[in-house]
């Protein structure tokens, strides 16, 4: 599996500010987490615009003597692993293209399932694509309708056409625009800090720039930040959400706050209620580094056993989670984790991630528990069974490498070696989580997607959209 982006949008007030660049920097750092194919800035000085993008890491890419060349009071930036769209430069995101009245930058979190049939019609007009990444679909639609339509107008004729998920951090000349897709399946807040406004995929980034996160963007809004001043516009209200579970699961930092939620406090409940699902006589509880520290903390909370580290991460390497291709994710592991033998020895010992998704890795682990002397080795997992594909936002394993959707619980805990495994229940999740099920995106656990995925014969949940 692999996330998607993660945006940021920063404004000062001060029209003569040159900080933008910087602050943007240190917010893009914040959501590294969020991708880590490339990254990019694009600034305005109210004359002209500045553009900074480039292949790797927000430290690599935006060195401080590049920074020094960017100035602006105003600007957007992004963190990239892609959905659509191959690795390459081209792709590399915030997106810029000039129109009749200055220049249009675009930074998104997200995916259109429609975006090969908007790219047809272009193309039979006779335009060129140069990039192949739906972000593209999306600045042209925009060029188009500002052509006669005032930014809301075109926004909202944009948002009636566009299916799929995606927070948008929107740059047209001096003006920062954020949008949230009207089912809400990307995160997208905002704040405010000394001397402007920020807008960004997690409260995390926020908070790195010294500001205070004022609420989410809701889904459908879009809010505009000019001259010192937000003005909120809800364009399209839905009759229910599809917040997407992973974001809480695994890709949100856990000090993130999202929709209103403390992602902390949901992966700790996790762990509290796998003890009451899965309980298991164990002599210690060791969680995989770091996404299942926080449930294994909620599991020893309510469970009473010892948390103790039986693994080590080297936090020089990345997610495996996100690493490009299966034998670099294979390597990933043996260089990312290291057992303490000393606190495995003779113990019975419960694991806990956060989910399963081909089964390799969970059982490399196992093993490297096993070898290093634990009696026993339990798994137990802060997710459902990954059982279908996500086309919203994810770039998940095909359905074929799911090794949940063609196993029992039971055969998966025969592959990964396992004495014993658990999974959350979707309802124990929901519970967690304190969003209703019917405002949350389940399709990668259920199958049942909300909005209809072409060429896919998959379930669909109606939801009703109200337009304004």
């Amino acid at each position: 599996m692999y996330e998607s982006c993660g945006v940021v949008g920063v404004i000062y007030s001060d029209k003569r500010s040159v900080s933008a660049p910087l602050s943007i920097y240190y917010a893009l750092y914040a959501l590294q987490h969020r991708g880590q194919e490339s990254t990019g800035i694009t600034v305005h000085d109210g004359s002209q615009v500045h553009i900074l993008k480039g292949m790797g890491l927000v430290t690599d890419v935006h060195k401080n003597y590049k920074l020094k060349d960017l100035k602006g009071f105003v600007g957007i930036g992004h963190v990239r692993y892609s959905t659509t769209g191959e690795s390459i430069i081209e792709n590399c995101q915030p997106l810029t293209v000039n129109f009749q009245d200055g220049t249009i930058s675009i930074a998104h979190n997200g995916n259109l399932v429609n975006s090969l049939d908007l790219r047809a019609e272009f193309e039979a007009e006779g335009q060129i694509f140069l990039t192949s990444s739906d972000t593209e679909v999306i600045a042209r639609l925009l060029v188009k309708k500002l052509l006669d339509h005032d930014i809301i107008s075109a926004i909202d004729d944009i948002i009636r056409r566009l299916v799929g998920s995606y927070s948008l951090t929107i740059l047209i000349n001096d003006t920062l625009i954020a949008v949230r897709d009207p089912l809400g399946v990307k995160p997208l807040c905002f704040g405010k800090f000394d001397g402007g406004y920020i807008v960004a995929s997690e409260s995390v980034a926020i908070d790195t720039v010294g500001g205070v996160l004022i609420r989410d963007v809701h889904p459908g809004e879009v809010i505009i930040f000019k001259d010192g001043e937000m003005t909120s516009h809800r364009i399209c209200r839905p009759k229910n959400t599809a917040h997407c579970v992973f974001e809480y699961i695994y890709f949100a930092r856990a000090d993130a706050i999202m929709n209103g939620k403390l992602v902390y406090q949901i992966r700790s409940r996790i762990g509290e209620l796998l003890v009451d699902e899965h309980p298991v006589d164990a002599d210690i509880v060791s969680p995989i580094p770091d996404s299942g520290i926080t449930f294994g903390i909620g599991y020893c909370k309510k469970s009473g056993v010892d948390y103790m580290e039986g693994l080590m991460k080297n936090r020089y390497i990345g997610r495996t989670f996100i690493m490009p291709d299966q034998d670099m994710r294979e390597v990933a592991v043996r260089l990312k984790l290291n057992t303490i033998p000393q606190n495995l020895v003779d113990r019975s010992v419960l694991l806990i991630d956060d989910s399963i998704v081909r089964g390799t890795t969970s059982r490399r682990i196992v093993d490297m528990v096993r070898k290093a002397g634990a009696r026993q080795v339990h798994m137990r997992i802060g997710s459902p069974p990954i059982i279908s594909p996500c086309y919203l936002g994810i770039d998940m394993a095909t359905r074929d490498e799911l090794v949940a959707a063609h196993k029992t619980v039971a055969g998966v805990e025969a592959l990964i070696n396992a004495d014993s495994l658990g999974y959350i229940s979707i309802e124990g999740l929901v519970e967690a989580i304190g969003i209703p099920e019917d405002d949350l995106c389940l399709g990668c656990l259920t199958g049942v997607y909300p909005v209809e995925i072409p060429g896919e014969e998959c379930k669909r949940r109606q939801l009703t959209l109200n337009h304004f």
